[in-house]
Order: structure tokens, then sequence, then C-alpha cells
């Protein structure tokens, strides 16, 4: 039996009888302890470093790739989007948000005002309750209806909630990429990461069809601002540092649902916008002319032309 899938299972089902606020005392208590025992691996694992076989470097000569997504987990996320938007276009910066489809009303209107702004928009789950991958048959009867949305939404990305995953399951879905997974990050309940900071490719081994698996390399803005409730953004450019360093793809996860764009009283599970738009900066002045910056689907489709190693699943 796999005690962490059993654990993770349990937790989900007894998660609606705990207070929201007694969940996260507990969470950051489970994370302290976990992260005075991972410093020799997080937020750095040395050997994720290492560039894949016959890797063929990044267009344009960019000396890495810097990659921006957003998971609305929420409707009061949704509500933030317009204003997370319009931060990243004063800034010249584009992403992607990926919209959870049966959990809240997703704005049609906002998904045409995202990809007419020159963003995209994606699909994080169905429901967002933490069952995706409880059982084959639950998956199958979700993947269908995830496929109806990616073709309504004109999407070709997916990401899982809480970076839940199965990298043969997830080939069921009609995607071009997948963003499921990590780096390193012994923080999520499914801790598992696939060590590198490069994409790469995952192919069926019946049929030879694939996807491109996009890891996020940079930690989570919830993990750092509201579980370890970090003053600064001092770990995201220590990692930026270190990916820009070994050529590989920056790619960072956000959250809207715990963004604070206006100046009034802050939440228990909020952090300034600040923070984020700091980061940007710093990117763009940093490393001003040395990074590829282009949106997921953009990354999936260079990669899926290449002919690097693929991981293949039965």
């Amino acid at each position: 039996m796999d005690i962490s899938k059993t654990v993770t299972a349990t937790y989900y089902v007894l998660k609606p009888l705990i207070p929201r606020r007694l969940q996260i005392e507990l969470r950051r208590r489970v994370i302290s302890r976990k992260r005075r025992h991972c410093s020799h691996v997080w937020p750095i694992l040395e050997q994720a470093g290492k560039s894949p076989k016959e890797w063929p470097g990044w267009p344009e000569h960019k000396q890495f790739a810097l990659v921006l997504t957003h998971d609305v987990d929420t409707f009061r996320g949704h509500e933030r989007c317009y204003n997370l938007m319009k931060l990243e276009v004063d800034l010249g910066f584009r992403s992607a948000f990926n919209f959870v489809p049966e959990r809240y009303n997703v704005s049609s209107k906002l998904r045409a005002d995202l990809v007419n702004n020159g963003f995209e928009v994606g699909v994080h789950g169905l429901n967002h309750d933490g069952k995706l991958f409880r059982s084959r048959k639950i998956f199958n009867e979700r993947s269908d209806k995830i496929n109806h949305y990616l073709k309504a939404w004109n999407a070709v990305g997916f990401r899982s909630p809480a970076m839940h995953h199965n990298l043969e399951w997830i080939h069921d879905l009609n995607i071009e990429y997948d963003m499921s997974t990590f780096d390193v990050d012994p923080f999520e309940p499914q801790s598992d990461g696939v060590s590198t900071i490069f994409p790469f490719q995952v192919t069926n081994s019946l049929n030879g069809a694939g996807y491109v698996e996009l890891p996020y390399t940079l930690p989570q803005d919830f993990t750092l601002f509201i579980m370890m409730q970090e003053p600064d953004i001092g770990i995201w450019k220590q990692k930026l540092d270190w990916i820009a360093t070994h050529g590989g793809m920056a790619l960072l996860n956000t959250h809207p649902d715990y963004m604070r764009f206006d100046t009034g009283k802050m939440e228990e599970e909020e952090y300034a916008a600040g923070f984020y738009q700091e980061f940007l900066e710093h990117v763009s002045h940093r490393y001003e002319g040395l990074y590829w910056h282009v949106r997921p689907c953009d990354v999936a489709a260079y990669i899926a032309k290449q002919p690097l190693p693929y991981v293949t699943t039965d």
C-alpha cells in the first residue's frame, strides 16, 4: 500500500470538516518541520540543473526561459484576474491563466479578454476537490468533462489542482502540455518531483501519442507567503539566479486568489501583489535580453519539435 497516497486521500475526506484557519495552522506546522529537514534539496536540487541529452538550447540563443502561470482556484481569484492582467501588461509580460470549470462561473468575457491581450487560458482540474486521481474510474469520468472544456475554451494546457498527477492517465486528456509536476517541492501532497528544471516529452508506449510536461521550478506563492510567511521575495531571486545559471526554465505558478492589489487590511490568506510585481521588475532589469519569455503553449510547441529523449508511460 502507498502510505503517502492513503494519507492524502484521508486528508481530502476530512478537509471539509476542518475549519480553514485550523487547516492553515496545521499545514504551517508540518511545512515548518519539513523545511528544516529538506534544506539540502529545497529550494534548489542540484541534480535538477543537469540539461537533457541533446538539449538544443532556447530559441534566439537566450540563456533561459521564463514562463508565468496562474491557477485561479476560487471565485475571489477569478474577480482579481483583471488586476493581475493589467499588472503584467503594464510591465510587458504575458502569462497563462488556468480556471476551474465546475467550481465557479468562469466568465467567457474574461477568457476572451485574456486571449485578445496575448494571454493564454488553460484548464485547472474540474472541481478542485482533491479527488481527480483517487481512482481510474473517477479520472475516466472526469476526463471526458475536462476534454469538453478544453475544446470549448480552445485550450491546449492542463494543470491538476494540488499538483496531483499520474503521467500515464493524463494521456487521456486532449492536451499539448501538462503542468502538474515540479522539479522539487517536498511540501506538496504528492511530493514526487521530476528532478529537472527543463521541460520534457511524455509518450504513450502503446500508440506513440504524447504531450509535453512543463514542471514548475520556482516555489509557489502560496507556499512562500501564506504557509511559510516569508517577508520578501528572496527565495524567488535565489532560485531564479540558479535556474538562469543552468540555462533551464523558470516557470512560476501564482494565484490571484491570494494577491492583495489594494492597500486595504490584509486578510489571513493574502499577500501584497507588490511581491509579484517586484519579481517581474527584478527579472526584466537583472536579466534584460537574456531570457525567452513566452506562454506555456509556445514552450510546448518548441519542445515537441525537438529530437529529445522522452519519458515513456505504459
